[in-house]
């Protein structure tokens, strides 16, 4: 059974039994799913953050402790009351305070069946923020120079998600891209390229300098035990030959959220979609709009192997070098989505329909032409950034209120 703790507002020093006798249907009902421990507010420093943790308001009369207590809470703001003991006229008065803080906050309230059920929704979104936290996020090199609009303040974003962002100097993956051998990866290289529908421009010691790179920059997310990294690919290409397309394409396989061109707003995003759908996301280009028909094509140089249908090897579009991946990815529904903003406070989500897999020449190699469910006019006249993560299945609705509830900005 999960546990389910209550941090617990009553208005006396009311010890465990007491409180139990006094709401003894609402505990037969949450210890059903849960086994539920009792928490003084006092406790606060405690508790163990993946174990679930919920406001009960026991009873009226706690308004001003509930205040006292409040920053140490969990966010969102779910309070959870039976009734009796005026706890639901007591729960009124704080959703109210809170909402004045700026702060989303609901009630749960109501039958056996109505509790269980929104603590569930709860749960899962209380599950979703946990997966984020203190996640260690390695920034190689610095963003592009063409993404003006896409840093993020590494503080306020570890106090909003509890992400820790550390920067890590180009110079430490070319040191480990030396230090491996070609007979080190050229078994993989080889397997890679027998797996894949055909290989175009580049040649066997181009495969194998690519891999030697992913090797390389996955020996720097072991040794600083990185959750996720985003890179300065074009800045590695003249050091090391080759491009970093085929490494984040692998390292997103292997559970290792790469996004590229030192762009943490995306990553972000990667990283969000990751713990809210457990789904790997094409970080991407749009590339085309036609706001006649609300369809758009979006492309990039690399994306999960284990996203695709089938691959073919190219190279890097912009440089016409390296190894790139261009994918061909499964008919049906999608989600395209990006949170952004430097407090990365904002986002933008539509649900969408694979139209096509396109063969440009003159775009990034992975191509696909979509059709939104949302207004394509948000690119032209209000887009976060450039880059946007889309990912296989209909998350709109699950996306849309994660975010809600954690106080971002939703940008149409």
């Amino acid at each position: 059974m999960n546990k389910l703790n209550l941090i617990t507002f009553a208005s006396e020093l009311n010890k465990q039994g007491s409180i139990r006798a006094s709401h003894q249907e609402l505990f037969t009902t949450l210890e059903k799913e849960y086994v539920v421990n009792i928490i003084d507010p006092k406790q606060l420093d405690t508790l163990q953050t993946d174990d679930l943790q919920l406001v009960f308001i026991s009873s009226g009369g706690v308004e001003f402790s509930f205040k006292s207590h409040y920053e140490q809470l969990p966010k969102p703001l779910f309070l959870l009351t039976d009734g009796l003991q005026n706890s639901l006229a007591a729960s009124l008065e704080i959703n109210t305070w809170a909402r004045q803080q700026g702060a989303p906050c609901h009630i749960i309230h109501g039958n056996s069946e109505t509790i269980l059920k929104e603590i569930g929704d709860y749960q899962k979104l209380y599950h979703y923020k946990h997966l984020l936290q203190s996640k260690r996020v390695g920034v190689m090199g610095t963003p592009s120079a063409w993404l003006i609009a896409s840093g993020v303040n590494y503080l306020e974003a570890k106090n909003r998600w509890g992400v820790e962002f550390m920067d890590i100097a180009l110079d430490d993956i070319n040191h480990e891209y030396a230090k491996i051998t070609d007979q080190e990866v050229e078994k993989d290289a080889d397997n890679f390229t027998q797996q894949a529908c055909s290989c175009k421009e580049p040649n066997r010691e181009d495969i194998i300098k690519a891999y030697r790179l992913y090797k390389a920059i996955r020996n720097v997310c072991v040794l600083h035990q990185l959750d996720a990294i985003t890179i300065q690919c074009f800045g590695l290409i003249p050091t090391t030959g080759t491009t970093g397309c085929l490494a984040l394409a692998l390292l997103n396989d292997e559970g290792i959220i790469a996004g590229c061109e030192g762009d943490l707003q995306t990553l972000f995003t990667l990283m969000a979609v990751k713990a809210i759908t457990g789904q790997t996301g094409f970080m991407c280009n749009p590339s085309q709009i036609d706001s006649s028909t609300n369809t758009m094509l979006l492309a990039h140089c690399t994306i999960g192997l284990k996203q695709t249908t089938n691959y073919t090897i190219r190279t890097h579009f912009e440089s016409e070098s390296g190894v790139a991946i261009q994918g061909t990815l499964p008919a049906g529904e999608f989600t395209l989505v990006k949170c952004g903003g430097s407090k990365l406070d904002e986002y933008f989500v539509s649900s969408a329909k694979l139209i096509e897999n396109t063969n440009f020449n003159n775009v990034c190699r992975t191509q696909v032409r979509l059709q939104l469910h949302e207004s394509t006019s948000y690119f032209l006249n209000n887009p976060i950034g450039n880059h946007h993560v889309l990912i296989h299945g209909n998350y709109a609705d699950q996306i849309n209120r994660f975010f809600q509830e954690n106080k971002l900005t939703r940008i149409r």
